[in-house]
């Protein structure tokens, strides 16, 4: 049986076996993930989300909280790029305007 690690004392077979709270829909969870080219932060965000308050031993709030802070981050990544692209537009605004006036 192949094992992962001498510290896994389980088979792979059942690590890779999905919980129950993963599949409540028609779909896995990660298929839809995958079907939908999400990218990791979007991801956990909807993983979060599909499981809150279905896990044993863990609140709703809990996942829901931990999805929030993915969709923060993916948040603050996009607006981090926004920000570069338009630094970007005023710098070649200004180098196009440096160079119209010398003409």
């Amino acid at each position: 049986m192949f094992r992962i690690g001498k510290q896994h004392e389980e088979p792979f077979s059942e690590l890779a076996r999905t919980p129950e709270y993963y599949t409540r829909g028609g779909v896995e969870v990660w298929d839809f993930i995958r079907d939908q080219e999400l990218n990791y932060h979007l991801g956990c965000a909807i993983k979060y989300i599909c499981r809150a308050g279905h896990k044993p031993d863990n609140t709703a709030a809990k996942d829901l909280a931990k999805a929030i802070h993915y969709l923060e981050n993916e948040l603050q990544h996009h607006l981090q790029q926004a920000s570069e692209r338009v630094q970007e537009s005023l710098r070649l605004e200004k180098q196009y305007r440096e160079h119209s006036d010398a003409s």
